[in-house]
């Protein structure tokens, strides 16, 4: 006889207790059943020679099936992973007003040829407007760039100057998008335009949609990431220092990394 040994985690990787792990024969009839821990472990034991299906469900979560080859020995699955309810469906169609306190928009440079100097721009808000077809959808963001924040205020005061941002000459950085391909029901790419110290130039995002549901506010909630890579050149941030022959101390790409959650507005 064999035993099935297993975790269950959400894509975040945290444990989902109070969840079910059936295991069924090739007739569909249960040979064995278990509740998850706390820490999301099962075990079920004494199951018979044979190929089975282990089917694992959890309030929130999207069902799981897969089959399992038993020889009479005991089987560790390791970690089974659920998808959240409501990550395969589309949002609903309609305005998504940003969340800035469950949202944050992160730039990254390369520093001195070899390091990564991280700051996060803290005060933005949009719309996310989904529409029917998905690919009519439009993206609306303005950031401020005053709020930029590198945890080091020398630095982010620089940031701020006519060497890089000039929020005095230039408060407002502005996402609009143009269009949208659809890949596949999660993963997108939005076609728009940045403007950003006063130049205008296309730039597409790499949007990776992870569900929608309701929010414990009564709400129902989308979340999104996206990345993209700039030229600081094109948009006239084109400071630098040379440190040694050939490695400047900023390199001239920007990676930015956001994570958006929307709320449906009524």
């Amino acid at each position: 006889m064999s035993a099935l040994h297993g975790r269950l985690a959400s894509p975040d990787g945290w444990p989902v207790p109070g969840g079910t792990v059936t295991v069924m024969d090739t007739t569909g009839q249960q040979r064995g059943r278990s509740a998850t821990r706390a820490d999301g472990g099962f075990s079920v034991d004494e199951l018979a020679a044979g190929v089975h299906t282990v089917v694992a469900v959890a309030p929130g979560f999207e069902p799981s099936a897969r089959a399992v080859p038993l020889d009479g020995t005991d089987v560790d699955l390791g970690v089974l992973e659920l998808a959240r309810t409501g990550g395969g469906v589309l949002p609903a169609p309609g305005t998504w007003a940003i969340d800035p306190h469950h949202s944050s928009v992160q730039a990254t440079a390369l520093h001195l040829g070899m390091s990564r100097i991280h700051g996060r721009l803290r005060r933005f808000g949009g719309t996310v407007t989904v529409a029917d077809p998905l690919e009519k959808s439009t993206v609306e963001v303005t950031i401020d760039p005053a709020s930029v924040d590198s945890d080091d205020p020398d630095r982010d005061a620089h940031l701020r100057n006519a060497d890089f941002l000039d929020v005095e000459v230039h408060p407002e950085i502005h996402y609009a998008s143009t269009s949208l391909t659809r890949h596949d029901s999660s993963r997108w790419t939005v076609h728009g335009t940045l403007t950003l110290k006063g130049v205008s130039a296309p730039v597409d995002l790499d949007v990776v949609y992870g569900g929608s549901g309701p929010d414990p506010w009564g709400g129902t909630r989308a979340a999104f990431t996206a990345t993209t890579e700039v030229s600081r050149d094109e948009f006239a941030i084109s400071w630098n220092q040379s440190v040694l022959a050939g490695v400047l101390a900023i390199g001239r790409t920007l990676r930015i990394d956001i994570d958006i959650q929307a709320v449906l507005q009524s």
